[in-house]
């Protein structure tokens, strides 16, 4: 054990999560109407605010920092009967939180395509036994490379430089609990595809698709949002959407509208 060096990892951690006001580029959805279309075993991606957060969005060149899998409402201990998500933290680790911590935050749903029941089960048992795992927070040099929002690293590497560190450590900040949690279930994320050479001779021309797992400590928020696997579920839409009953503002837009066009003229 080295308790100095991982009381700078915990500072690190601490500074390196603090949230900040960003100017998101979806706006947040209501917590209420979010826990309407959730379903267990979905991926919420969210869009923090943090430097770690503005790190990995630059990083993945995606607007997505950070993953927490919807477990349900059949929790134990204090969360019992509420609903909550499975995530995790860099200075708490892998923990049971309810929607309100991501409450105000921008946020998209993907979904699993073609789960069973028992499957969907699997999944989120899987991620349940994951809190209480934490980050070595020994290792303050990993957490250094983050103190810089937008690192000068070649594309081919920035998805590399996200899984720092090896092994199981890396859970604490990637969405790799998550990502191993579906690959339990042998359910594809975005696996590597390799082209084969059907091996029948009924069909020569025929070509197989391979897939390759890809290593857990690999996997980054925005890909649950681009996999050809996963489906985007928009609360504002899920419940029924008319366009004709919106309400519109339109005197106070002719007012914003209206700007002096430099000679004195309004325009609008």
């Amino acid at each position: 054990m080295n308790p100095p060096l991982e009381s700078v990892g915990r500072a690190l951690a601490g500074f390196l999560s603090r949230e900040r006001h960003i100017h998101g580029a979806t706006p947040p959805t209501p917590p209420d109407r979010l826990l309407s279309c959730l379903e267990p075993a979905d991926v919420l991606l969210v869009e923090g605010g943090s430097m770690i957060s503005t790190a990995i969005k630059y990083l993945t060149q995606s607007t997505w920092s950070h993953a927490a899998l919807y477990i349900g409402t059949h929790g134990e201990g204090q969360l019992a009967g509420s609903a909550y998500f499975i995530e995790a933290d860099l200075v708490e680790g892998v923990r049971a939180v309810g929607i309100e911590v991501f409450a105000g935050m921008p946020t998209r749903i993907c979904r699993a395509v073609g789960l069973r029941n028992q499957e969907r089960r699997a999944v989120t048992t899987f991620a349940i036994s994951g809190p209480g795992y934490r980050y070595d927070l020994r290792k303050a040099v990993d957490l250094t490379r983050y103190l810089l929002p937008t690192p000068p690293v070649p594309t081919q590497l920035r998805r590399r430089m996200i899984a720092f560190g090896s092994g199981d450590p890396t859970r604490a900040i990637c969405s790799t609990l998550i990502a191993e949690a579906f690959q339990s279930v042998n359910y594809p994320v975005l696996p590597a595809i390799e082209y084969r050479a059907a091996a029948t001779e009924d069909c020569p021309g025929c070509v197989d698709e391979i897939l390759h797992i890809r290593h857990h400590s690999l996997f980054v928020p925005r890909d649950f949002d681009v996999s050809p696997y996963f489906r985007i579920v928009k609360p504002t839409i899920e419940g029924g959407f008319d366009f004709r009953t919106l309400k519109w503002d339109l005197i106070g837009d002719r007012l914003t509208a209206a700007v002096p066009d430099g000679k004195g003229n309004v325009v609008g």
